[in-house]
């Protein structure tokens, strides 16, 4: 009874069910569930047990979706397949986000009110170009971000803006996200990028990005912090930060004065011949010491000289 209450999804406005990794009834109930899920036809790719994807990764890609379908009470197959990785890192399909919002059972569904605020005229904006460079000192070569500022014409593009607003049930307070318009698109560079849906598809994507700063603004816990396959498909987030030419000089500059700077020669050191017998060894350099040489012993003190008194017929007896 303990296993299938665990495993049970969460009802709306009940408290999740966390699945325990380390009880060992839980881990193995989980086991034969994300089998089977990974034997299915009906999930995806990352889900399902290919040549490419071997059954061991299928199966712990499958836990993890299981797991974050019991913290949020959604169904394990729509995890699957609207949790999608984008540059490696797991984000939700805004159309999952607003269903999810919708049925959570704490909220109205979501609405939206959308104006248009004149033309969006020219106004700045920062793009960042990549430029190959070339290593140093062995080092292999890296594409390197360049800001570059830039001015878009917006002259005959109009300024649309939409907030995405809802309430609490049993509530009369209106909860509204951050507005959201082409002006700010453009200078996050959200409407520049190339094969960008900005251009064409202005309202949907208004909407999309309404609809997740508001979930974030208002349930994170839905979303469980994940960020939507638009918002991460709009950064940067695939670029990571490059090194800068001149810190790379200084790291190469001391790491040069910090080495040895004594050369030495590998063919003056003896090498022993596989035939060379034990007596004849080489001579060896004159200038190199062994280190591990010790310092001589001092000499022994000399032996005492016989006076003409002693008789040398005499035994010697130690002075006890």
């Amino acid at each position: 009874m303990e296993d299938n209450k665990a495993m049970t999804t969460q009802t709306p406005g009940a408290a999740p069910v966390v699945f325990n990794f380390f009880d060992g009834n839980q881990f193995a109930t989980m086991q034969r569930v994300c089998r089977m899920f990974a034997n299915s036809e009906l999930v995806p790719d990352m889900y399902k047990i290919t040549e490419n994807n071997p059954e061991a990764k299928a199966i712990a890609n499958c836990m993890i979706a299981l797991s974050i379908s019991l913290r949020i009470g959604a169904d394990p197959l729509m995890i699957m397949q609207n949790m999608v990785p984008i540059y490696g890192k797991p984000s939700w399909s805004s159309k999952f986000l607003i269903a999810t919002v919708n049925t959570c059972g704490r909220f109205n569904p979501l609405r939206y009110k959308e104006t248009i605020d004149g033309m969006v005229g020219k106004i700045e904006y920062v793009e960042y170009n990549k430029t190959w460079v070339d290593g140093t000192n062995g080092r292999r070569g890296y594409f390197k971000k360049e800001a570059v500022t830039k001015v878009f014409d917006g002259t005959n593009v109009p300024n649309r803006t939409c907030v995405a607003y809802t309430s609490e049930r049993g509530s009369d307070e209106i909860l509204e996200s951050t507005p959201i318009d082409i002006r700010m698109a453009v200078q996050e560079g959200w409407y520049t990028k190339d094969g960008s849906k900005w251009k064409t598809m202005p309202v949907k994507m208004l909407r999309y990005r309404a609809a997740s700063f508001w979930t974030n603004e208002y349930a994170p816990e839905i979303s469980m912090g994940m960020a939507t396959v638009e918002e991460i498909i709009d950064s940067n987030i695939d670029d990571q930060p490059q090194p800068d030419d001149k810190a790379i000089a200084q790291l190469a500059e001391r790491i040069k004065d910090a080495g040895n700077k004594d050369v030495v020669d590998v063919d003056a050191v003896p090498v022993a011949e596989p035939d060379q017998k034990p007596d004849d060894k080489k001579p060896e350099d004159p200038k190199k010491e062994d280190p591990k040489k010790e310092d001589p012993k001092p000499a022994a003190d000399p032996a005492p000289v016989q006076t003409s008194a002693e008789d040398p017929k005499q035994p010697k007896f130690p002075n006890w």
